[in-house]
C-alpha cells in the first residue's frame, strides 16, 4: 500500500530547514541542495513542492508571518486590558525569546536579500507600520491614549522604535535582552498614554 504523503506537512518541514540553513549559514548558503539535504529530501523530491529558489523563499516567509500573525490574534481575543494587550501584541513582533529570534532573523536576512527584488518581494514593508496605527487607534477608541496626540507622527516613532529595537536585539542580544526591550517599550507607551487609564500595575 502506497504512503500517504501530507503534502502541507512536507512543505512547512522544507520551510523549516530553510529557515534553519539561513540560521546557520545565511542567505548566500540557502542553496536548494543545502535545503533539501537539511530536509532529508532528494533535489527532484524539493522541486516538486518548490519549482524555483525564489518560490521557496516566499512560502518559508510567509509562514514566519502566519506564526507571529496566528500568536498576536490570539493576544487581540484575549480579554487582557487594553494597554497590557497593546504592551503583550507589541513583545510578539520584537525578538525576545529564541523562537522569535529566530523568525526576525530569518525576515530580515530575507528582506536585504529581496530589497533590489520587487518582483519576488511578498513581504508587505508596510505590514508593521498599518499595525502600529491600529494599535495606537485602538488605544485611542479606548481614551487611553493622550488626546493631544497626532496619531500619523506616533505611528511613525512606535514603528521606528519596534523596528529599531528588533534590529538591535539581533545585533546586540547582549545589551538590548528582554528585560531592556520590555522596559523601553513601556517607557515610550506610558509616555504616551493616561496614566490613570493604564492597568494595575504597569
Amino acid at each position: 500500500m502506497p504512503k500517504i504523503v501530507d503534502h502541507e506537512k512536507r512543505k512547512k518541514q522544507i520551510a523549516e530547514a530553510t529557515w534553519k540553513v539561513i540560521l546557520e549559514q545565511g542567505m548566500e548558503g540557502a542553496t536548494v541542495r543545502n535545503i533539501a539535504k537539511e530536509a532529508g529530501l532528494s533535489l527532484g523530491a524539493l522541486r516538486y513542492y518548490f519549482s524555483t529558489q525564489d518560490e521557496l523563499f516566499v512560502y518559508a516567509m510567509k509562514l514566519v508571518k502566519e506564526n507571529a500573525t496566528e500568536r498576536i490574534n490570539k493576544i487581540a481575543a484575549s480579554e487582557s486590558p487594553p494597554f497590557e494587550k497593546v504592551m503583550a501584541i507589541l513583545l510578539e513582533i520584537v525578538p525576545i525569546d529564541a523562537q522569535t529570534m529566530a523568525e526576525m532573523e530569518v525576515w530580515f536576512a530575507y528582506v536585504f536579500y529581496t530589497r533590489h527584488k520587487e518582483d519576488v518581494f511578498a513581504a508587505k514593508k508596510d505590514e508593521i507600520f498599518k499595525g502600529m496605527k491600529k494599535l495606537l487607534l485602538y488605544l485611542q477608541e479606548r481614551q487611553i491614549l493622550r488626546s493631544s496626540l497626532d496619531i500619523e507622527i506616533e505611528t511613525e516613532r512606535l514603528y521606528a522604535l519596534i523596528d529599531g529595537l528588533a534590529l538591535h536585539a539581533l545585533l546586540e542580544p547582549q545589551r538590548m535582552d528582554k528585560e531592556r526591550i520590555v522596559k523601553v517599550i513601556q517607557y515610550h507607551m506610558k509616555k504616551i498614554c493616561i496614566d490613570g487609564a493604564l492597568v494595575e500595575g504597569e
